[in-house]
């Protein structure tokens, strides 16, 4: 399996863990600061068909099982986060992320009602959904201010009621994923094992390098993540194997690999996460356990976090 030499030798500069520390007046305060810090997280590959959304939806669901407080953000016009999340018809939607940005690109005072009536609610999870207006939006934005940080504000209000937001971005490296990547604390990379999807994730690194260098210095990686894994395939096993070679200390490889699945797939259309419809599945267990990977990650750079500023 070809790799390209890029992935392995490039990139060193981005790690999947936090290293920014908060200045406060007393341990108990710095402790509180770190427990009640919303982590952003996007979900984001600019190929399209490697799971993006079907794992923003279920790892959404399975750290709501686990306790957390989420919010998820449909980030593509497509709105198909928006209809797996049992959404039948977007476009009816008065008030979706299109109308919150719109609003936020004016300038105006913060309008909390319209926050309200934009979020919906979904099994552990609450949504903020979306649909093809957010198109007008995107093209918008090449007009507005401080472009790239509209996203940012206009989930800013929100953080402080929600332990993670996970934002499922479109499948390009347009204006409204740079907008995701500048709003994020971190960002999962899905990608399924076949040549064309890792060949692809260059282009994609190289995109986080550049926000992280000249936007948002704190972004990380939390992690590549394989999805639709094909185990009985020598292909799957070879190109699962190659990445995470070549991604060696660089940048995290998760450990659980979700595997390919039919129930996962009849999901959007039941309008229904996998601890749902196959709670017993294989698929709903590793997400279960995707879930504490990224709990495990959090609580890393929170002790990191811990010891940095006792420096």
């Amino acid at each position: 399996m070809y790799i390209p030499k890029s992935i392995k030798k490039k990139h060193k500069s981005i790690y999947f863990q936090s290293e920014q520390g908060f200045s406060v007046n007393s341990k108990e305060k710095e402790e509180k600061a770190l427990k009640d810090k919303c982590k952003v997280i996007a979900v984001a590959n600019q190929k399209g068909g490697v799971g993006k959304t079907t794992t923003a939806v279920n790892l959404g669901v399975a750290l709501g099982l686990a306790g957390k407080k989420v919010l998820l953000v449909d980030a593509d016009p497509q709105g198909s986060l928006s209809q797996g999340c049992n959404i039948g018809n977007p476009d009816a939607l008065e008030t979706t992320l299109s109308e919150l940005m719109s609003y936020e690109m004016t300038g105006e005072d913060k309008d909390y009602l319209l926050i309200n009536n934009a979020i919906k609610q979904f099994e552990t999870v609450d949504l903020i959904p979306s649909n093809i207006s957010l198109s007008g939006t995107e093209t918008a934005l090449f007009n507005c201010m401080s472009r790239e940080s509209v996203l940012k504000r206009t989930l800013e209000p929100l953080k402080d009621k929600y332990d993670v937001i996970l934002i499922d971005c479109m499948p390009s490296l347009g204006m409204m994923t740079i907008n995701a990547l500048v709003a994020a604390d971190s960002v999962i990379i899905p990608c399924d094992p076949s040549y064309l999807s890792v060949k692809g994730l260059d282009l994609l690194l190289h995109s986080i390098a550049k926000v992280k260098r000249q936007i948002n210095p704190d972004l990380k990686i939390d992690g590549v993540l394989l999805t639709m894994v094909d185990f009985r395939t020598v292909n799957a096993r070879d190109i699962t194997g190659a990445l995470r070679d070549a991604m060696g200390n660089n940048i995290n490889v998760f450990n659980i690999e979700i595997p390919r699945s039919v129930r996962a797939t009849e999901c959007p259309n039941a309008g229904e996460s996998i601890f749902v419809h196959d709670p017993k599945g294989k698929v709903a267990d590793a997400y279960a356990i995707l879930a504490k990977e990224v709990i495990g990650l959090e609580r890393k750079a929170q002790v990191r976090s811990r010891s940095d500023s006792v420096r």
